[in-house]
């Protein structure tokens, strides 16, 4: 009998695994719990949470054994009731700092400390985004931002959101004296803020201050909180890119460049506005962006004369063209949006990722950044060339026009430069680390514009589209080589998940200026 005890023999990771990815997470034992059952496998393990899509983690033995009794072949339970849902956290290293990407077990809720200057803080509550949302309760000199919620436009998310509320307010005996809330009128997390904003006690009627919050501006103000911007600081520039807010002038934003400070905006430049082809749809089908991209740049007629040969020309010409036309020429669903995470989706569906369909929102433009890396990881040389280049030319460029005393920037030469490598069947690795290095030219030229010209040296990266490694390692190695000083997000998520820090931080400012 061989008595050698047995050893895992390393084998690959099943494509299943992280699909359209090139990096994995991983995680160690955070219980006892999962000590004594690892301890008995020599071997990793693929973990996923215990939910189903888009709603919140199961937390009773019955509502798992319903919900996951098809998908799961074995349930470990337990007599002790979970009171509150946390999910794990989710963090990165960019440019040797980490990034958190999902803000809750391990470090919610360990409260944030306020800049310099707010002081006097009234009890502030910030009711977040729609989507990846926390709440943000502000206490004196400490900002307390939940763990992640989820995207509440799911019923069972929202119902999720509200009991953790409840459980915060509770445990802080916390009572708001003001609430903010997101710009948007259909955000559930803003209209929940709205009704708490009138409450009934003791027989009598009262209210408390609602303050409604640009979104874009929130997302600059939780990075200059983070990074201990006092309260009466000179505005700086702020760079927000996303996949769309609500703006001030009723528009969707995404692809914003504003000189702010905690207390008011100035929108300088943004991206040409495009249409959303099916509002909310645009973000699960990918190729409406490019066809809303390629029709706002060039006549159909045309692209199908110069480049008609291409699977992506051909793949939309199936489309229902003339019905998409009419619905955009006559604004039926179909907002016209700034947004750099649309855009992304367009260039990626471009060449061949995610074209028909994403399952979570931002899946085109995470898969697109993942094969600029295969891209290098099959050895091409011109991977690093193209992303370690000092020169603009290399990557795709674009067009900084003035509109309305308003930069607009347009992404016609890029499309061009674009559908030419297509067509010279450049590889599409190639063609997304050339996007990504003019998108950072682009940037980078942009602030330079706006900062000779307002005499500011400071600038905050953030909204989602900044959780984008190469993008965002690129921006800041270009913009600290030319003296500027570089904001970016370490102790909540760049993403809307951080929002709640910016809002609570402007309501904050705002009410103490009165």
């Amino acid at each position: 009998m061989d008595s050698q005890k047995k050893t895992y023999t390393p084998s690959r990771i099943a494509p299943s695994v992280a699909l359209g990815q090139n990096t994995l997470g991983f995680m160690l034992p955070y219980t006892p719990l999962h000590h004594l059952i690892l301890k008995r496998m020599n071997r990793p393990i693929v973990l996923t949470s215990g939910n189903l899509s888009d709603e919140p983690q199961c937390i009773d033995n019955d509502e798992a054994r319903e919900k996951l009794g098809k998908i799961a072949d074995y349930f470990l339970f337990h007599n002790r009731q979970i009171v509150n849902r946390v999910d794990d956290s989710v963090v990165r290293v960019v440019g040797n700092k980490v990034q958190i990407v999902r803000r809750a077990r391990g470090y919610a809720p360990a409260p944030i400390h306020l800049p310099p200057g707010f002081n006097r803080v009234p009890q502030i509550l910030a009711m977040g985004s729609e989507l990846k949302n926390t709440f943000c309760l502000l206490q004196d000199t400490k900002a307390i931002v939940s763990q992640h919620l989820g995207d509440l436009e799911n019923a069972v998310a929202f119902r999720a959101y509200q009991d953790m509320l409840n459980l915060y307010l509770n445990l802080f005996e916390y009572k708001p004296e003001a609430i903010a809330v997101d710009l948007h009128p259909e955000y559930l997390s803003a209209k929940l803020g709205k009704e708490l904003a009138s409450v009934h006690q003791y027989g009598y009627s009262t209210t408390v201050p609602l303050l409604y919050i640009q979104h874009h501006h929130a997302h600059i103000a939780a990075c200059m909180v983070e990074n201990g911007v006092p309260i009466d600081s000179p505005p700086i520039l702020g760079v927000a890119f996303d996949g769309l807010g609500y703006g001030g002038d009723g528009t969707l934003w995404g692809g914003e460049f504003l000189l702010a400070d905690y207390r008011q905006f100035k929108r300088l430049a943004t991206f040409k506005p495009v249409a959303m082809i099916g509002g909310k749809q645009a973000i699960k089908e990918p190729w409406r962006n490019t066809y809303a991209q390629l029709i706002s740049c060039f006549s159909w007629e045309d692209l199908k004369q110069n480049y008609g040969n291409l699977e992506i020309i051909n793949f939309l010409d199936k489309k229902p063209l003339k019905l998409l036309n009419q619905v955009i020429e006559k604004q039926i669903n179909s907002p016209k949006t700034s947004s750099v995470g649309r855009l992304f989706d367009a260039v990626a569906a471009a060449i061949g990722i995610c074209q028909e369909k994403c399952s979570y929102e931002g899946q085109a433009a995470v898969e697109m950044e993942a094969a600029c890396d295969t891209a290098s990881a099959v050895k091409l040389p011109a991977y690093r060339t193209i992303l370690e280049s000092s020169s603009t030319t290399i990557g795709y460029s674009f067009t900084i026009e003035t509109v309305d005393n308003l930069y607009h920037i347009n992404p016609h030469p890029m499309w061009k430069a674009l559908l030419d490598d297509l067509q010279q069947q450049v590889k599409p690795s190639i063609i997304a680390a050339k996007f990504h290095l003019g998108l950072a030219n682009l940037i980078v030229e942009t602030i330079n514009l706006i900062c000779h010209k307002h005499d500011i040296k400071c600038v905050a990266l953030s909204g989602g589209v900044f959780q984008n490694k190469i993008l965002l390692e690129q921006v800041t190695v270009k913009l600290k080589a030319l003296n500027f000083k570089v904001l970016t997000h370490s102790l909540v998520p760049t993403n809307d998940g951080g929002l709640s820090l910016g809002q609570a931080a402007i309501a904050a400012a705002s009410l103490q200026n009165t």
